[in-house]
């Protein structure tokens, strides 16, 4: 009976090794997996400083994500997002399908949009490019909800930093430019569609000094 007992605790042991070692490898086999999708999906190199998906807990959060344009734009720097934290609802996930956020913060602390040598922009390769007059923005929340199942609810609470914008023309670098935003901890409640985000979208526009202005229309178009 004593020698049944050493080897189940031995056991039990090893299976609460086991489950730390997963637990404190779970973290970055995901970051490892999100780099890998983030270029498969989008083209562009990630890297990701560090990845948290909460076990007992609804959060995810990404630190330190750089993403790097494709070859066809010189594999130059495109986003560089020190954190993005997202809450949500695990009910609501599982049951109804929905992704309803309760806290999203985002803080993207430069942009760089670039022109390569046949005079493309990445933000329009891409398919970044501002929506048309009218439109409610409601195409990219369809093709979500076709490629993942998932239809996003609301986001109770988004907090919006941002702080440079860059241009870079790879054909001619005279018109390389900068712009510092500085919006910090701007919060919108209560977004369900795109159109809720339009005070944000202005308030960049008037801290941007009419940046965007000459890429409204693609080149050619």
């Amino acid at each position: 009976m004593k020698f049944i007992f050493k080897w189940l605790f031995r056991l039990f042991l090893l299976c609460v090794v086991l489950v730390v070692i997963l637990v404190l490898s779970l973290d970055p086999i995901l970051r490892l997996v999100a780099q890998h999708n983030i270029r498969a999906q989008t083209g562009m190199d990630a890297q990701i400083g560090r990845f948290h998906l909460g076990l007992l807990d609804p959060v995810v959060t990404i630190e330190n994500l750089r993403l790097y344009n494709p070859p066809s734009f010189g594999g130059t720097p495109f986003m560089n997002i020190p954190e993005i934290h997202v809450e949500y609802d695990r009910v609501a996930l599982k049951q109804d399908h929905k992704l309803h956020l309760t806290l999203v913060r985002f803080n993207l602390s430069e942009l760089v949009i670039v022109r390569n040598e046949a005079g493309k922009t990445n933000l329009f390769e891409m398919g970044v490019a501002l929506p048309a007059k009218g439109s409610t923005g409601a195409a990219p929340l369809q093709e979500f909800k076709k490629k993942t199942g998932l239809e996003i609810d609301r986001i109770d609470a988004l907090n919006v930093s941002i702080g440079t914008l860059k241009y870079l023309d790879l054909k001619d670098p005279s018109h390389n430019r900068e712009q510092k935003v500085g919006l910090q901890d701007v919060v919108i409640k209560n977004v369900k569609t795109p159109s809720d985000l339009a005070g944000l979208v202005l308030l960049v526009a008037l801290r941007s000094d009419n940046f965007f202005t000459p890429f409204a229309v693609p080149v050619g178009k």
